[in-house]
């Protein structure tokens, strides 16, 4: 438990910064002991400039507290600009600051949520900033770390030695990203991801499927269900999560889930990035009729010139068994037949590991042998490899983790891996491939430091969490 019984006054903005992760230190206009623990109370200032700015501030609530780590005194001003290159100050800002007052009072401050905002009514004097004030004493029980003591320690580390950041472009792309999130919500999961790999958090966001994916869980109980305009819904929204599109503005070959076809139409049609013509079918306790197979044949021909159809692969999404004649239909077309349940994990999977459906690699799967029913099985091989490479990679990145903040070289992390009784052997060059693509920025999993002898060095990042 933690008293609370004062607060450092500070720009909004700059407390948005640090709850947010994107800023461990604070301009002060007094020396902070270390070890002190504080509020965090907002003020406006106007005067301040910055060089990366949180999407939203809020002056009215004290929403966290901090404890002192260090606090150091900055004279010098050739420093400034290596301290605006880490902090979210400009260096004009920097550098009218140390003009100023003569000196720059950096604190270096581990940063908690509060489990509940506090409302405030007082209005904090401007002479204030900078400086303490006192508050009514509150404990603190529940403490919420806004950054892990590992990434906490490597940000402070960098700071202190004054270390170039290492990906200033992608600070510049978050930035940029970060305030498209209120009108376009598609972007959030990038100014996520982009937030963890630039280590201003510990793991991106925990549920990516989240609220509004609840539906993904209902796709098989809905197939097995006598509902099927909603399985027909449901099943456009699968393929479209899958990432299949369909630009034509036609209701009767369509993919949009909230202007199905209804009667005379394709039940659901993917343009890009391939075609995929389909017919669905809900219902467990009935079979499915050589009628099913056959309509998605005579409406595929009604709405789609005979070569785009002969073209497009084709599938049935159905729960139940298909009779004898609806088999011999199924199979003399190259139609696959994929239960719900099956789709289900296809999109499951699209949600909580976005890159690890490719649709380039589920094509040939669907358009080589076998058909019928039979093809429900290699589908979900496809799934079970997914999540092999998935499992592969989680391992090596929690090996990883256990040396961490170590960066090792190639050779002993084979080693160490072979060591742990892997679920699939790798050899150098495969472990090689993995790891890289893992550093890449948009995976941000692992780090890569090249060496002055050529040679690469991977150390730990962020954990690859599974959720199968």
């Amino acid at each position: 438990m933690v008293l609370i019984d004062r607060a450092l006054c500070l720009p909004a903005v700059d407390i948005a910064a640090l709850l947010y992760g994107q800023s461990i230190v604070a301009i002060s206009n007094v020396f902070v002991q270390t070890g002190w623990s504080f509020a965090l109370y907002p003020c406006v200032d106007t005067t301040r400039t910055y060089r990366l700015k949180p999407q939203s501030s809020c002056s009215n609530t004290l929403r966290g507290w901090a404890k002192c780590e260090h606090c150091i005194v900055v004279e010098d001003a050739n420093q400034i600009e290596s301290l605006s290159h880490l902090t979210i100050w400009t260096k004009d800002a920097l550098k009218d600051h140390l003009e100023q007052k003569q000196r720059l009072i950096l604190t270096f401050l581990r940063v908690y949520s509060l489990p509940e905002a506090i409302e405030i009514s007082t209005e904090i004097a401007p002479d204030k900033l900078g400086k303490f004030t006192s508050l009514s004493p509150t404990d603190v029980s529940n403490i919420l770390p806004v950054l892990s003591d590992r990434i906490f320690a490597q940000r402070k580390h960098q700071l202190e030695n004054l270390e170039p950041p290492e990906h200033p472009e992608l600070e510049a792309l978050h930035s940029a990203i970060a305030q498209l999130t209120p009108t376009h919500p598609s972007a959030s999961h990038l100014e996520q991801d982009l937030k963890c790999f630039l280590g201003w958090t510990e793991t991106a966001i925990v549920d990516r499927a989240d609220s509004d994916l609840n539906w993904i869980p209902t796709i098989a109980t809905i197939g097995n269900s006598s509902d099927g305009d909603t399985f027909e819904k449901v099943v456009r929204k699968g393929f479209i999560k899958l990432g299949f599109t369909n630009s034509r503005n036609d209701i009767k070959v369509s993919l949009d889930p909230n202007a199905t076809g209804g009667a005379g139409g394709i039940d659901f049609y993917c343009e890009a990035p391939y075609a995929i013509v389909g017919e669905c079918k809900a219902s467990k306790t009935e079979s499915v009729p050589d009628s099913t197979p056959a309509q998605l044949i005579k409406l595929g021909h009604k709405h789609l010139p005979d070569k785009e159809y002969d073209q497009a692969i084709k599938v049935i999404m159905a729960a139940g068994k298909l009779n004898h004649h609806a088999k011999q239909t199924a199979i003399g077309n190259k139609m696959n037949v994929i239960r719900p349940e099956t789709l289900e994990r296809l999109v499951d999977l699209k949600a909580k590991h976005p890159g690890a459906i490719n649709l380039w690699e589920l094509k040939p799967c669907l358009e080589q042998p076998p058909f019928g029913e039979d093809a429900d099985q290699k589908v979900n091989q496809y799934v079970d490899r997914c999540w092999q490479q998935i499992k592969v990679r989680a391992q090596i990145v929690q090996l990883l983790h256990k040396k961490a903040p170590q960066a090792l070289e190639l050779g002993f992390i084979l080693g160490v891996y072979d060591a742990s009784s892997p679920s699939q052997p790798l050899d150098r060059e495969e472990l090689q491939k993995i790891l890289i693509e893992l550093s890449s920025p948009m995976a941000g999993f692992v780090g890569c430091r090249k060496e002055n002898d050529g040679s690469d060095r991977f150390y730990f990042l962020r954990p690859l969490n599974l959720e199968s």
